[in-house]
């Protein structure tokens, strides 16, 4: 499986998440707590928005290990984003090649995921005859990650973001079933447009990956006032990932099975329930 990490908020040097924190992302490649694998080394890839773009994120991928790239190192600690995604792989059976490696990207849109559809060899044909016609030529790799998302895509993603991963996973789903495959899908994913984060959690076994979200800026000063580093984010500022960045008590919430996150949300709770849309 693999670990990831999406940030939302005031604009924030990439290393102060990725390097700094005492179990930082790039320390979950090499030595991760709860994933099913303790190494992340099959590549990784860093996805981010910039406040005077084009509304486009750029990527940056490879599939060197995470830990020792000096490359990463160097644009970590110079690019300033308010919203970034970034992900350590651990394949599941794909070829490690740079296209493979997350988050993906389409137009406006980032995604990533940990997890898998099982029995993918003998689903595939029939999950990437439903992508769009239209967007087949854009798939560049060979995971199932990938056709996740472009079935999200044809299902919807531009006008209701939930729905759509709700279809995709349905229709999984029902592919699945009619392969022999009785529990498909096992998923957390974040997807972007640049403007809000949203994170799925949810398996067909109930049993899904770990996935966490930091509690509000606001409350984090209080809990912890010696924290200099919160005095210079908004309180809108959330972080989602695989596994917390450390132990600070208060600050990391375990998103429920079965439910959908979003930031900003503007409301309260910050997550909703997420079942599939029979497909």
């Amino acid at each position: 499986m693999c670990r990831w990490l999406a940030y939302s908020g005031s604009p924030l040097l990439l290393d102060a998440v990725l390097y700094r924190p005492e179990h930082s992302l790039i320390n979950q490649s090499l030595r991760a707590r709860m994933g099913v694998e303790t190494t992340n080394g099959d590549g990784f890839g860093i996805g981010w928005y910039s406040t005077d773009g084009d509304g486009t994120p750029a990527v940056f991928r490879d599939t060197a290990p995470a830990w020792n790239n000096r490359n990463l190192r160097e644009l970590a600690s110079h690019v300033r984003s308010p919203l970034f995604f970034a992900h350590v792989r651990a394949s599941t059976g794909s070829a490690v090649q740079q296209t493979n490696c997350h988050p993906f990207r389409h137009g406006r849109w980032l995604w990533m995921h940990n997890g898998s559809i099982a029995d993918f060899h003998r689903l595939q044909r029939d999950l990437c005859m439903a992508v769009d016609p239209a967007l087949f030529s854009c798939i560049e790799g060979s995971t199932d990650s990938e056709v996740m998302f472009y079935l999200a895509i044809t299902f919807g993603l531009d006008q209701d973001v939930p729905g759509a991963v709700a279809r995709m996973a349905g229709f999984v789903e029902r592919v699945g079933k009619e392969h022999g495959v009785p529990e498909p899908l096992q998923m957390t994913v974040a997807v972007s447009d640049g403007q809000r984060v949203w994170a799925f959690r949810y398996s067909s076994q109930g049993a899904s990956r770990s996935l966490f979200y930091s509690s509000r800026a606001e409350t984090v000063r209080r809990l912890h006032p010696d924290l200099g580093y919160l005095d210079e984010v908004s309180d809108d500022t959330r972080i989602v990932v695989s596994e917390p960045l450390g132990d600070l008590p208060g600050m990391w919430n375990e998103l429920p099975e079965g439910s959908c996150a979003v930031i900003p949300s503007g409301a309260e709770p910050d997550y909703f329930p997420f079942l599939p849309e029979p497909g």
